[in-house]
């Protein structure tokens, strides 16, 4: 039986996944925008109690296909912890194709090129990274740990393993001030990536804008529904990628965008067009909708 340590969260994707509790809250935690994990204290848990989970799961083996490792950046675990972990697994759960996480950048670069490609053989093939911004000064300014270069470099790196790599961009992260760098230098880092798949969400205020305001080193004033729409007619006009699925239809966002990219570009740009040329009709998400 399995006890979660609350809030819990996951990737829209892992729905139907085994959600393992692995870590509790986020190893980092000092994110401007983020409160996801801002009430627990990070801490890997000890490898016997998720072992016994696991054992105690042992009954639906057969039904289990898909684990997330939880909370906020599993892969912070140390390579010999995860590859026991996956072992655990594979002998668990025999029809088990695949195990994903949550990932910083800095958790990447810390394992070999070696035993990346160990842990993708044992069945780790997916990571979600927020890279949130592409840009070096909004990167310091919400205090993300993280620039272009390490960004990059990291995430090439997974992908060189045979890890599948699910990156997010934070529509309004910066305010009008940022705004254009931030839309050109996020499109920029994504290009480098290449990523099997990419999110945008615009940026929310679960403790108020003036909560947000006093963790952002920096002037900040918010974007309003057409200036962050016009902020993702950048970002999707300086995109150059080969075959990644897009989306950004999660609850946050004000105009629902799909498609593949760069194959439906041009669509995706003339519906955003389509906002600015024809307002009244452009079938926006209202915003008492926004967050259900």
């Amino acid at each position: 039986m399995i006890t979660y340590d609350e809030p819990l969260f996951r990737p829209p994707s892992e729905a139907y996944s085994l959600i393992l509790q692995v870590s509790l809250g986020c190893a980092w935690n000092k994110c401007a925008f983020c409160e996801m994990y801002s009430n627990k204290q990070f801490r890997l848990r000890p490898e016997e109690e998720i072992f016994a989970e696991i054992d105690s799961l042992s009954s639906q083996a057969d039904q289990i296909r898909k684990v997330f490792l939880a909370d906020g950046n599993a892969m912070v675990m140390s390579f010999d912890k995860l590859s026991r972990l996956l072992d655990k697994l594979n002998a668990t759960f025999p029809k088990l194709n695949r195990v994903s996480a949550y990932a910083l950048p800095r958790d990447i670069e810390s394992k070999t090129d070696e035993e990346l490609r160990i842990l993708t053989s044992k069945g780790l093939k997916l990571l979600y990274v927020g890279i949130e911004s592409g840009d070096d000064k909004l990167l310091q300014v919400i205090n993300k740990g993280e620039d272009f270069s390490s960004t990059s470099s990291a995430l090439k790196k997974a992908r060189q393993a045979g890890i599948k790599l699910s990156v997010m961009i934070l529509n309004g992260l910066g305010g009008q001030k940022y705004s254009e760098q931030h839309a050109i230098n996020s499109a920029k880092v994504v290009n480098e990536i290449q990523p099997e798949f990419l999110s945008t969400l615009v940026l929310s205020y679960p403790y108020g804008e003036d909560h947000f305001k006093q963790k952002f080193n920096d002037e900040f004033i918010p974007l309003n529904t057409i200036e962050l729409i016009a902020e993702m007619k950048v970002f999707i006009e300086t995109l150059e990628l080969d075959n990644t699925v897009f989306r950004s239809d999660h609850a946050s966002n004000y105009l629902i965008l799909k498609g593949n990219l760069n194959r439906d570009k041009e669509e995706l740009l003339d519906r955003i067009n389509g906002v600015f040329d024809d307002p009244a009709n452009a079938k926006l998400r209202p915003e008492w909708m926004r967050g259900l």
